[in-house]
């Protein structure tokens, strides 16, 4: 295994500016409400005894189905595909943006670590067309893969990214003048979009010291469309925050799996992603962060069934595609319930 793959600390004149920030104090990155990653009777010992004795549904029995798409050959409309967990490529306004890919079959350092499921892990980066924006969340490794990253450097034009990831990247090597970071509520334009990072309630880092580098999600305004792209984040204010200064939404990208009742203030849980898209004021919700690793012990295909309930309920509108289906981001109401064929 190369060290590589854990990245670099920021240092010199990124470091300075993540210092300066606002959001950074007592040597680490916060969260705008105080956050412990764990509840207040959970523990690590208890929380790897349960790891290490995952029920066997956390995987699905079978293959995942998913779709082949010629991502060359999109066309020109507004486009979504969804590549399982929080990856997805956008083609809108003749711009091709991809957020967070992670394309090399696991989510850890280690090869043998947090392995995706069968049919989740199809799309390698030859498959791609040039990448004339790529957008990171934040650093951890089932958001930021070095392998995936390494092999789609050579089609990646443009790069944005929350504060102090950019240092990974460099070390990995790309152009330090093709990568943006941002702090909360800073911005940037590229061509035709208008992107915004704002606050989201978790934590970063690929060894054992945490914080050094920002996560949050982006606003991202196109001529047509008003999108939500959101990274890990726990339930909180910030969200009706961002709708009222940013919304309505055409479409929100939410986390809805991997939670626990061991660290409920840094994942949501799925009736959250819900109420969050209610507060981003949101005409349609697009469920991620599930259907490619088990990172939690919920069965791998609870967090979509108990947000389509909730969504229901609320009478918020969803797309559920296929790994790899392109699916038209102004769709009306695109249920697609494949999970209970697996």
């Amino acid at each position: 295994m190369s060290l590589r793959i854990y990245g670099k600390l920021p240092s010199g004149e990124r470091l300075r500016r993540i210092q300066a920030s606002n959001n950074y104090k007592n040597g680490s990155f916060q969260n705008l409400s105080a956050t412990n990653a764990m509840a207040e009777d959970a523990n690590f010992f208890k929380v790897m005894k349960e790891f290490l004795n995952k029920p066997p549904d956390v995987a699905p029995a079978t293959e995942i189905p998913y779709v082949k798409t010629d991502l060359k050959n999109l066309g020109n409309e507004p486009l979504l595909v969804w590549f399982g967990h929080s990856s997805y490529l956008l083609k809108i306004d003749e711009m091709v943006i991809l957020v967070d890919p992670v394309f090399s079959g696991n989510a850890a350092p280690l090869s043998f670590m947090v392995k995706a499921f069968k049919g989740s892990n199809e799309y390698k980066a030859d498959d791609f067309p040039d990448i004339d924006l790529l957008i990171l969340t934040h650093d951890h490794y089932d958001h930021l893969d070095y392998k995936t990253i390494s092999k789609l450097k050579p089609k990646v034009k443009q790069t944005c990214c929350t504060l102090g990831v950019g240092s990974h990247l460099e070390y990995w090597g790309i152009d330090k003048n093709i990568i943006e970071e941002l702090d909360w509520w800073e911005n940037y334009s590229h061509k035709n979009v208008h992107i915004t990072s704002v606050p989201g309630r978790h934590f970063s880092g690929r060894g054992v010291k945490r914080g050094q580098s920002l996560w949050g999600g982006f606003v991202l305004k196109s001529g047509t469309l008003n999108l939500f792209l959101g990274g890990d984040s726990g339930y909180d204010s910030h969200f009706k925050e961002i709708g009222t200064k940013f919304g309505p939404f055409d479409l929100a990208i939410l986390e809805a799996g991997q939670y626990n009742k061991s660290w409920p203030h840094i994942h949501m849980l799925p009736e959250e992603t819900v109420e969050a898209a209610r507060d981003l004021n949101a005409k349609k919700l697009l469920p991620v962060h599930w259907a490619k690793f088990s990172l939690a012990m919920h069965p791998w295909n609870e967090p979509i069934k108990r947000v389509v309930a909730k969504a229901d309920s609320l009478n918020v509108e969803l797309l559920t595609p296929l790994i790899g289906e392109a699916v038209k981001i102004n769709d009306t109401k695109n249920i697609n319930a494949w999970w209970d064929l697996v």
